[in-house]
């Protein structure tokens, strides 16, 4: 057995610390000596007494040696000179607590000197996952005694690299004379919250495998006691033990590990499944069990629920694809205080004005670009088209100016003071506007300033704490190949827009990622939400070759696209297009789509001062409707209201306004409006395939309004199909009151899901609790399906429809029609292709059983 030496200045704290370390022993016997202060009240440290403690505790296995800080690391340095005789010792840099009890406890199971000496390394994981933080670096050294086999001058120096919550990286070089000082190197991989960096290998299966499930009671959780006593109960079985935090995703985390161990983020009333293979894995997992029905030998909780988990997010799967490359960022954007001050001293109020309207005409321009480049996503800039226009700011920029600030400092101030009004705000919703009011705030400083406001693109991969929807859209696919963000969601403005570019991407990463070196290679699975920071030539290799795989099945994808979408046992699946302009009724075209089962028609009335006219709706429906070339177009309504307001119509201010006066709500409260675009819509629908949807259905009183209007302006010899969307829990629980009101239904996932979870889709801290495959969304779906029962078609036009791991679900629950994204008609045929319908129903069953969507995407 290895034997541990503390090295510190104070020996009460070395004392301390290593009493709690042989707490976490549980009378199992490990050699711990102190090295520590000049004597016991002076503080210091004394390489020959590091020396004489090295040679205690050594009983030929090796010595691990912890320091705390300073001049101890170079006294345990200096003591490997003076040592006799030969000796292997490790000297680690991990934290002086948390590794003195991490090295105890795997020294005692066993663990050989590399093994404690990775896991003292780790053992800050359980906190960073605690409380969110990132995953700090950590070195340690391995050194050879002189003379002998381990070599006098060798040593062996791994250094940390950048990871996130409980992540850990590790790279060896160095050497020296003696085989103990050739070259090392460290593997790490991310904890359970984290971003891999370096590279690992899993474990493989061998042998018998068991599994089981328990429900955490201690009063504190699997904290650092009752984690030990698992390690410990575990470590000597032949077995790999796995551990997984089932109520909130974590994990698997080996067994045999405490600093993995806690960074599961284990609390009372957490269920923790266990899972174990090889010869002893019955007992493995009966030893657990054991355990944890004596509550690890501590007092329960008594607790029987779960309580509130706060979610941070990431690293969660954003855009799928593998991107492979250098890492490379955008230079961030400062203003200085000389940067807000007078470019003419000599410039008067009224020059300042004239500079402050010339920027403001630029950037409207500029937004203007981007929403024509945006396609279906256009709406995400209308905010920011509404901020510039806002007569509030430019009355309190414009009182600045008159007091006599110049045109930069007068907007930097107002929209800086407004967002920060915001960010004190207690909604979700309206704190993340404040993100808008900078985003625009950077955009007209950057103009007023006469900087370059363009992305420039690089080939590798993206890394950033977050993107501004501006800086998305012009990012260039070709050159991009992959995203990786610290913060964001995967349904944030920005998000939507680089999938709707095809740019593999995963957000909530932690920013952890932010301190990983230029120029560095970055691998990025933006289907699993996987990022490997200096990955290792094994997974390099494996990044690149399942990148090539899916080329080459994008490409045949692509090639088939036009055929039907038929599953195994010939059951064929429309697959639609979501679209809001005419390019991407072009892409749609292209793609192979069945028809377009989202037309967002509010592009036609967001960033414009009146509404448009009967004719020029017309018009565009009908250009739409010939892009499509004879494929049916489903139309929705005016959609707007809560993040999509109008400047020409009036409305109050709203607490909430996603849960305010929006979709149908604003179409009934304006009937005008519903009345012009119905008028329209109804003209083309007289030589065209069309169908008319209504958005935010939640009364049926609602829709025989809406339909009412309708057959005043359409002729009722007109072929006109008419459906609703179903985004609100009360109309999926009640689809049947729909049926016989309607050809068809679309579920919209992204609505439904926040609505049903009470998490707002664009709160970043929210984003692994949004989730479609939910199960309790999943039987909202189940429930509009057998409200319909066959009386009228039912699709799926939210962003679930083309989540790989939904397609088969939806179909097993009854879905008829995929509606997604242009780029992404081709690969959802392609999935529709391979699966049989009896079998889809089989894994839909099993999913409404289970507990979380982790625990149904692991079905999958």
């Amino acid at each position: 057995m290895i034997g541990i030496v503390a090295v510190s200045h104070s020996h009460a704290l070395a004392r301390a610390a290593v009493t709690l370390a042989r707490e976490m022993l549980h009378e199992q016997p490990v050699r711990i000596e102190i090295a520590a202060g000049l004597d016991e009240t002076t503080f210091g440290t004394d390489a020959v007494a590091v020396s004489e403690a090295i040679t205690a505790a050594d009983s030929g296995d090796g010595v691990l040696v912890l320091m705390d800080m300073g001049s101890a690391v170079l006294s345990a340095e200096l003591a490997i000179d003076l040592l006799p005789g030969e000796h292997r010792v490790r000297l680690c840099a991990a934290p002086f607590v948390e590794g003195l009890m991490a090295a105890a406890v795997s020294a005692a199971g066993g663990a050989d000197l590399a093994e404690a000496a990775g896991e003292a390394s780790n053992a800050l994981a359980g906190k960073q996952v605690h409380l969110g933080s990132d995953a700090d670096a950590d070195a340690d050294a391995d050194t050879g005694g002189g003379g002998g086999t381990d070599g006098g001058a060798g040593t062996d120096r791994g250094t940390g690299g950048v990871a996130g919550a409980g992540g850990r990286a590790g790279a060896g070089a160095g050497g020296g004379a003696g085989a103990g000082g050739g070259a090392g190197a460290g593997s790490g991989a991310c904890g359970d919250a984290g971003v891999d960096v370096g590279s690992s290998a899993a474990p493989a299966e061998s042998g018998p495998r068991a599994r089981a499930e328990f429900v955490v009671e201690n009063p504190h959780g699997l904290h650092a006691r009752p984690a030990a006593k698992l390690v410990g109960a575990v470590r000597a079985l032949d077995a790999q033990v796995l551990l997984r935090n089932l109520t909130t995703g974590a994990g698997p985390a080996p067994a045999s590990s405490l600093s993995r161990t806690a960074a599961l983020g284990a609390l009372s009333g957490h269920r923790i499944e266990v899972t174990a293979t090889g010869s002893d894995a019955e007992t493995a997992v009966e030893r657990v069990l054991a355990l944890a029905d004596r509550h690890f030998d501590e007092e329960p909780s008594g607790v029987t629920a779960p309580p509130t988990v706060e979610h941070r997010g990431g690293p969660l799967p954003a855009s799928p694809g593998i991107g492979i490359g250098p890492l490379w960022r955008i230079a961030a954007e400062e203003f200085t205080g000389a940067d807000l001050a007078a470019v003419d001293p000599a410039a008067s109020p009224a020059d300042e004005r004239l500079r402050l309207d010339a920027a403001l005409t630029a950037v409207r321009a500029d937004i203007d670009r981007l929403r024509a480049r945006a396609g279906g996503e256009a709406g995400i800039f209308e905010a920011h088209q509404l901020l510039l226009d806002d007569t509030e700011l430019l009355g309190a920029v414009h009182e600045r100016l008159a007091a006599g600030e110049t045109a930069a400092s007068a907007w930097s101030r107002t929209l800086g003071a407004a967002a920060d009004e915001l960010d004190r705000l207690p909604d979700d919703y309206q704190r993340a506007r404040a993100g808008d009011l900078r985003a625009v705030r950077d955009q007209v400083l950057v103009a007023l300033l006469g900087r370059s406001a363009q992305v420039i693109s690089r080939a590798g991969v993206l890394v950033a704490a977050d993107l501004t929807p501006a800086q998305a859209a012009a990012l260039d696919p070709t050159l991009v190949a992959g995203i990786v963000l610290a913060h964001g969601s995967p349904t944030a403005h920005s998000t939507i827009l680089v999938r709707a570019r095809g740019i593999p991407a995963v957000v909530g990463a932690g920013s952890g990622v932010l301190e990983a070196p230029e120029g560095i290679v970055v691998a990025v699975d933006g289907k699993v939400g996987t990022v490997v920071v200096g990955p290792g030539d094994n997974v390099l290799a494996d990044y690149t070759e399942r990148a090539v795989a899916q080329q080459k099945q994008r490409e045949a994808a692509v090639h088939e696209a036009r055929r039907p979408a038929t599953t195994t046992d010939g059951v064929t699946v429309h697959v639609a297009a979501n679209i809001g302009s005419l390019d991407d009724a072009r892409a749609a075209v292209r793609n192979g789509a069945d028809l377009a089962g989202l037309v967002r028609t509010e592009f036609l009335f967001l960033g414009r001062a009146a509404a448009p006219s009967v004719d020029e709706q017309e018009q565009m429906y009908r250009a739409l409707a010939e892009a499509a070339d004879g494929r049916r177009l489903i139309l929705r309504t005016l959609d707007v209201g809560g993040d999509k307001p109008l400047p020409y119509i009036d409305q109050a201010p709203e607490a909430n306004p996603f849960l305010g006066v929006r979709g149908i709500r604003l179409a009934l409260a304006q009937p005008h409006l519903l009345r012009d675009q119905l008028t329209a819509i109804g003209r083309v629908a007289a030589d065209h395939p069309i169908g008319v949807m209504f958005p935010m259905i939640t009364q049926l009183a609602e829709l025989r309004a809406a339909r009412r209007i309708l057959a005043e302006v359409v002729d009722p010899d007109i072929a006109l199909e008419v459906g609703i969307m179903i985004e609100v829990p009360a109309a999926a629980a009640k689809a049947a009151a729909f049926a016989e009101h309607v050809d068809f239904v679309s579920i919209g996932t992204n609505d439904l899901t926040q609505y049903a979870l009470a998490a707002e889709r664009g709160n970043e801290s929210l984003g692994a609790l949004a989730d479609p495959l939910d199960p309790g969304v999943l039987h909202l779906v189940d429930a509009v399906r057998r409200g319909i029962a066959g009386r009228a078609r039912v699709a799926v036009c939210g962003e679930a429809a083309a989540d790989p791991a939904a397609v088969p679900l939806l179909l097993g629950l009854g879905v008829d029609e995929l509606s997604v994204s242009p780029p992404s008609v081709p690969l959802v045929k392609a999935a529709v292709r391979e699966l049989d319908t009896a079998a889809c129903r089989a894994l839909a069953t099993r999913a409404l059983t289970c507990e979380s969507a982790q625990e149904v995407r692991a079905l999958t």
